[in-house]
């Protein structure tokens, strides 16, 4: 991994277009390719990014560039898409490359593992026509608890949570952000599933379109029958 702080600007042409003036940022560029763009504000989620494949350029800055400042610039393409990412750097103030080896990936709690695990099994819980593409689907940014398909065949990211906050809907967020830039998969809707979701992370999610649904964990492990209850 290389790590780059740089007083830059930075321009993304694609789907979406958008603009960042000039400011300190924290540039990553990661072994698999991809290259994110962070301030010291906004927690974990990047300002934009370049999910891989994708190429990197760097070029001489033009004379009117330069003139403004301009050392150099960074020109990051999407193979799949041609979306383009144009980080124009004006000075380096750190710059360090790290191995970090192969990651192990995220051991989650008893719990949520065992809901993954339900859910993808019994996907169908989700709605009438639903089907399960995998469990863990990897993302440039840590993977998907679980990429399925409604009955009309759109694809369906699903965010699975014991008890599902405002921190949980966020990350379900980035991770539709980033699959709606694959043609491949886009439109993506998204799914936030909880033992128990509070009220502020509903509100949220219902905001951004995401739909929420309550998962009965006894249930699904056959240790309780909702129609035998007397209420």
């Amino acid at each position: 991994m290389r790590l780059v702080i740089a007083k830059c600007s930075v321009d993304y042409a694609g789907r979406l277009s958008a603009h960042l003036p000039l400011a300190t940022r924290l540039l990553l560029l990661k072994a698999d390719g991809s290259v994110l763009v962070h301030s010291d504000s906004l927690s974990y989620k990047p300002l934009n990014w370049m999910s891989p494949p994708c190429a990197l350029a760097t070029m001489e800055p033009e004379p009117e560039q330069a003139d403004a400042g301009v050392t150099e610039i960074w020109r990051v393409t999407q193979a799949k898409t041609a979306d383009l990412l144009v980080i124009s750097i004006h000075e380096i103030l750190h710059d360090s490359k790290h191995e970090l080896g192969v990651d192990p990936g995220l051991q989650k709690d008893g719990v949520e593992a065992h809901l993954q695990k339900l859910l993808a099994e019994q996907i169908e819980t989700l709605g009438d026509g639903y089907r399960l593409v995998r469990r863990e689907y990897m993302t440039a940014i840590g993977p998907v608890d679980i990429l399925a398909t409604d009955a009309s065949g759109a694809s369906v990211a699903v965010e699975i949570k014991r008890r599902g906050d405002i921190d949980g809907v966020e990350q379900l967020t980035r991770y539709l952000e980033l699959m709606n830039r694959d043609p491949l998969l886009a439109p993506v809707a998204g799914v936030f599933a909880a033992q128990e979701i509070k009220p502020q992370a509903r509100t949220l999610a219902e905001d951004r379109g995401i739909r929420c649904v309550v998962l009965d964990y006894d249930a699904m492990r056959g240790m309780d029958d909702s129609h035998l209850r007397l209420f």
